[in-house]
């Protein structure tokens, strides 16, 4: 697991470092450059000539000292300090009269390069401490770094992103490769900032570990060390050792939804998957899938106390519960919804058509209320405590009766927003899925474009049912079955193709992520 952090937050470490454990600035920003030039060492060679874009800040320092150990390596570097000399800082100041007294080419204006002398470019204009829109001689700058085919290394972040919340600050600079100093930022794994930094580099430039435990960061992102968290698995055990669940889910020519998260939940670990569908969905769900007992419903009698007590044993006999999926958005789905919620006491997986009907009905909920902001969390009061909603970004809006444009803009006040006296745990599918629960945040960076295909959500509520099944907190399974989704992806392309890859795929790769 890896912490997250803001701009302020990375200010508080770096101030921590230099004033209370005294650590100079001035050793921070060599062991920058080193670590910046050992990582563009695996690709630049001697015919590469550089340019490095400097600032008045100390990123710009950064950029400046990487210039001079460049240099002395015998690479050929010129530098753009394209900042004001009355702005430097007294770091940047030092390592600028450095890289004068070298002999480095230092160039002032934008008038006089031809960016495209240079094969590599490195971003070292603004960093993390930007909070204000680009505009003139500096956006006209990053304009010529993006509009040529050089390979471009960006130095913390990509300048013109919010190191805060990934928004666009009037431009910035698009990075092959981003080298982040110490912890990663939100704004560079949150969208639309994640598409400007390329691949990520973290480097390790001295801060102790105590200036991280100084400053309170509830954002966090995986990596492969936290598959550490998937339930172990007893060589003692049976089926019902690894808990059994419901799949709630498919209605008339609607059946792949129950299909496809029931296949995920199994290949999750789960020891048993109880499929509960309308009538007309026996036969093909009991052809693709034999594996899981299915129990079906007829949708017109679900006023009949029988087809209750059917659902009601069906939701008691299992360990973790997934309605939604395909149910559809009809009188008699919404029947089905409420009698689920009559009788749930464990946390619950709402996904797809169960959020559309939540949003579409939601006054003829128990204590729901007419305000946009407080429909699921008004609702909750009648959900067990956890339970887990799984939106898409129109699902969402349509829930707060906003735009999409607003959720995406204001996605972190949102989850806040959806979080704030809530017991629910939310996961927001994009193309990096948010997931919050009280006051804790997880940001997913993995998964790709191929996964923007029908049936991929469905995988994943199968995955969070797996994981919930077989015991793991509700919390920690969205986040990990997130970040397992999104890994099954990136091995599924890997065999297909982002262009070619479906649902099935998904489902098929989590053999090779679960191991």
């Amino acid at each position: 697991m890896k912490k997250l952090v803001t701009r302020t937050q990375m200010k508080a470490i770096d101030s921590y470092s230099i004033e209370k454990i005294g650590i100079p600035s001035m050793v921070l920003m060599e062991n920058a450059a080193n670590e910046v030039v050992r990582i563009m060492e695996k690709k630049i060679t001697p015919k590469d000539i550089i340019l490095i874009v400097c600032g008045s800040g100390n990123n710009g320092g950064d950029g400046l000292a990487a210039a001079r150990i460049l240099s002395n390596s015998g690479y050929q570097v010129d530098v753009f300090f394209a900042g004001k000399r009355d702005q430097l800082t007294t770091e940047s100041r030092q390592q600028l009269t450095i890289v004068e007294n070298l002999d480095i080419v230092i160039w002032n204006s934008i008038d006089e390069i031809n960016f495209s002398n240079y094969t590599i470019l490195v971003d070292a204009l603004f960093g993390i401490g930007l909070n204000r829109d680009i505009e003139g001689t500096f956006a006209q700058v990053i304009q010529q770094m993006n509009e040529h085919e050089s390979y471009i290394y960006a130095l913390d972040i990509p300048s013109g992103i919010s190191a805060d919340h990934a928004k666009v600050l009037g431009t910035a600079v698009k990075a092959d490769v981003t080298i982040t100093f110490g912890f990663a930022k939100i704004g560079q794994v949150l969208h639309p900032g994640n598409h400007y930094v390329g691949e990520l580099k973290i480097v390790d430039i001295g801060f102790p570990p105590s200036a991280l435990e100084s400053i309170d960061s509830n954002y966090v992102s995986y990596d492969e060390y936290d598959l550490s968290h998937i339930p172990t698995r007893k060589q003692h055990s049976h089926k019902g050792s690894f808990g059994r669940v419901l799949i709630i889910a498919g209605s008339e020519n609607m059946s792949g939804a129950a299909y496809l998260s029931a296949k995920a939940a199994y290949r999750t670990g789960a020891g048993l998957v109880e499929i509960l569908s309308t009538d007309v969905n026996r036969i093909i769900l009991q052809t693709q899938l034999p594996e899981a007992i299915l129990t079906t419903y007829n949708p017109d009698q679900l006023e009949d106390k029988a087809e209750k007590e059917k659902i009601k044993k069906a939701i008691q006999r299992a360990d973790a519960v997934v309605i939604g999926p395909g149910i559809g958005v009809t009188e008699s789905s919404k029947q089905l919804l409420d009698i689920t919620t009559l009788y749930l006491e464990k946390p619950t997986v709402f996904d797809a058509d169960a959020i559309n009907l939540i949003a579409d009905f939601y006054n003829s909920f128990p204590l729901m209320r007419d305000h946009p902001y407080v429909r699921l969390n008004e609702f909750s009061h009648t959900l067990p405590p956890q339970s887990i909603i799984t939106p898409h970004l129109k699902e969402l809006a349509r829930l707060m009766d906003k735009s999409v444009s607003y959720i995406e803009d204001q996605l972190l006040e949102v989850v806040d927003l959806c979080t704030t006296d809530s017991q629910l745990i939310y996961a927001i599918k994009d193309a990096r899925t948010l997931v919050g629960y009280d006051q804790e945040r997880y940001i997913n960076n993995s998964g790709n474009s191929g996964m923007a295909t029908a049936g991929s959500g469905d995988v994943l509520t199968g995955i969070i049912a797996g994981l919930l099944a077989q015991g793991t907190e509700p919390f920690q399974a969205t986040k990990l079955a997130v970040y397992i989704h999104g890994l099954a992806g990136d091995y599924a392309a890997k065999q297909t193709s982002e262009y070619t890859m479906m649902a099935s795929d998904i489902i098929e790769a989590l053999d090779s992520i679960l191991k």
